[in-house]
């Protein structure tokens, strides 16, 4: 199949247009991130987390957790714009063009993990403001990689169910159900050594589990699963749930 550049890159710039004309949409997604960093962040502060490390400071262990959030938040959601494009007719208009499908689903890809970015770079500034340090620039590089690895696997698993769907509440009841239990077995809030050891084993099979651990482990210095497994695991899920996505996109009716 053909790949179409430039209709990546005007999708791409619309998604982007979309964003920054829709402050609303950038608040809506970032506050409940901040409440989750501000509130824990502080009221935690200096106290001693079992499990949490060599580390008192909740702080380090909550914010990369609090970045896998905002992350998988906004990268699932962004698959309701297709629904929404769908819904008013703009979806049938680019379907007929002469452009193929799959240029289409990466290029909504490419938009959405740009958006992505921007607000978990937003969280991550703000978290450098409550005291949260990084070991060097180098980390930070490695870490928007890994950031653009999880926004990708989630962007392709919204677009998975919103190739599937055709109703917009649906869609948005379904995600919210999917989003919290994913996030709360991530370990995100909390160490998984903490949980059950059934909960543990299940928290193993959650993607947003290794890419938390990835991130802790470029921006704080350790984690608690196999570096190895953390990266091979993050590099593996956005290649089969952007696979996926696109495919079920592609063969999605109008």
């Amino acid at each position: 199949m053909e790949i179409n550049l430039t209709a990546i890159y005007i999708l791409w710039l619309r998604e982007m247009k979309r964003f920054l004309r829709s402050w609303s949409r950038i608040v809506g997604t970032l506050i409940m991130p901040l409440f989750f960093l501000i509130f824990l962040g502080f009221g935690f502060k200096g106290a001693f987390i079992p499990g949490v490390g060599h580390t008192k400071d909740y702080i380090l262990f909550l914010v990369p957790g609090i970045i896998g959030m905002t992350l998988i938040s906004t990268s699932i959601i962004s698959g309701l714009s297709v629904l929404w494009d769908r819904e008013f007719g703009f979806l049938k208009e680019i379907m007929v063009a002469p452009v193929s499908r799959i240029s289409i689903a990466i290029g909504r890809i490419f938009g959405g993990m740009t958006t992505s970015l921007i607000q978990a770079i937003l969280i991550f500034l703000i978290a450098l403001g409550m005291g949260f340090k990084i070991p060097s620039f180098f980390s930070f590089f490695l870490a928007l990689l890994v950031m653009a690895l999880i926004s990708a696997g989630f962007i392709g698993l919204g677009l998975i169910f919103a190739s599937i769907l055709k109703d917009i509440q649906g869609f948005g009841i379904i995600m919210q159900l999917i989003i919290m239990p994913l996030v709360f077995l991530s370990g995100a809030l909390f160490p998984l050594s903490n949980l059950p050891r059934f909960l543990r084993y299940v928290s193993y099979l959650d993607p947003l589990t290794y890419g938390v651990e990835s991130l802790r482990r470029v921006l704080v210095g350790h984690c608690f699963l196999p570096s190895w497994l953390n990266f091979f695991a993050t590099f593996l899920f956005p290649i089969i749930t952007v696979f996926l996505g696109a495919f079920f996109f592609e063969k999605s009716e109008l």
